[in-house]
């Protein structure tokens, strides 16, 4: 490009992270802008910058195979090798689950998991992928070095020790993480209560078949909340209870949601949908006072548990309509949401000023694309 050519549209629109601009360029696929050299520019300038948001917008918008995931520059590393040899863990597991192949080797032979033996994390997560079984004692030792319970090596080590394959392997990590229940330190605590939940997540038995670990949870959880201290250590008891399908799961949680923490109000929120289903009066008035939270995480979680509350009853649509005026879009936009799946029109100015503007790259889309087919079909 000489310096009187213009900037081609994409790679501005990626420049300057304007998702709405790369949207319109590259719906529908067979737009002109869709397909050609340009992509692969495109995805290794949003790479390189480490712009997750344009990044999402061409893996989600883009032809997979003009974006040439796996073309490599100079050194001969790809996209995904750079960011794994910078540390960059969110961009190289978007790119990786897009379909980069980290077994590419640069020129000085190095694959992904060679480059990530500087980064924890990453290191981990190639580790899982390669098939990998790093040792229970290993994976809480990485995720023990970092106090931020939020950090990516807690996500990547936690996840690798509840994946384990075979009743045998998969029955040592959950024997090894329940006992760091009585752990003095709390982040091994918390280490133990994420593996646990994440085993029963993952768990394979269907819908006719008794989950062979959904009961030993609850059994574990119930009295660990009650006594557990540690809000670090009470959001992931708190989300497993909300995951189980046990009915005891249910009776701590609208307690949990006068928790000091919101985090964990949040959770237990979650975990009331099916008993304000049900028409639990308790369960309702929990939701309905989280709906005033001080949190707008938690607002948004009541907003959401209220969708299937009695239709015969008409605080839980009042509720949402004074959340049409909160001061949060997140909160605003999934209280109108709700509305209009209870069939209560008071949100539809708001969804449908929100309809002319959405894209795929909107975090609405799906729910709006909800809203659409439930009115079509009423």
């Amino acid at each position: 490009m000489t310096s009187a050519e213009p900037e081609h549209p994409l790679l501005a629109a990626v420049r300057t992270s304007d998702t709405a601009a790369m949207a319109a360029l590259l719906e529908p696929y067979d737009s002109p802008h869709a397909r050609g050299p340009h992509l692969a520019a495109a995805l290794r300038l949003a790479a390189d910058a480490l712009d997750q948001r344009a990044l999402d917008a061409l893996l989600l918008l883009a032809d997979a195979e003009e974006l040439a995931l796996n073309a490599a520059d100079a050194d001969g590393r790809t996209p995904l090798l750079r960011a794994v040899a910078r540390g960059a863990y969110d961009i190289a597991l978007a790119l990786h689950f897009a379909g980069s192949d980290p077994r590419v080797r640069d020129r000085e032979g190095c694959d992904a998991l060679a480059l990530a033996r500087p980064h924890p994390a990453l290191l981990t997560h190639f580790e899982w992928t390669s098939g990998i079984a790093t040792p229970f004692a290993e994976l809480l030792a990485r995720a023990l070095t970092e106090p931020d319970v939020d950090h990516p090596v807690w996500g990547a080590t936690t996840v690798a020790a509840a994946s384990r394959k075979g009743s045998r392997a998969l029955r040592l990590v959950l024997d090894a993480a329940a006992t760091l229940q009585h752990h003095p330190d709390p982040l091994a605590r918390c280490f133990g209560a994420e593996v646990l939940r994440l085993i029963n997540l993952y768990d394979q038995s269907g819908e006719d078949e008794e989950s062979p670990f959904d009961t030993l949870l609850v059994d574990l959880f119930l009295p660990w909340a009650a006594r557990e201290e540690d809000p670090r250590v009470l959001r992931p008891l708190t989300t497993g209870l909300a995951e189980a399908m046990e009915p005891r799961a249910e009776e701590p949680m609208p307690g949990l949601t006068r928790h000091a923490d919101a985090q964990v109000r949040a959770a237990a929120v979650g975990g009331l949908h099916w008993p304000v289903r049900q028409g639990n009066t308790d369960a309702l008035a929990a939701v309905l006072a989280c709906t005033r939270d001080t949190d707008a995480q938690v607002r948004e979680a009541a907003c959401r548990a209220l969708l299937n509350a009695p239709a015969d009853d008409p605080a839980p649509s009042d509720a949402l309509a004074a959340r049409l005026a909160d001061p949060e879009e997140a909160v605003r936009i999934t209280a109108a949401i709700r509305l209009a799946l209870r069939d209560d029109p008071r949100g539809d100015d708001l969804l449908d000023a929100l309809d002319r503007t959405i894209d795929r790259t909107s975090p609405y889309y799906w729910d709006m694309d909800q809203v659409r087919r439930h009115r079509r079909n009423r």
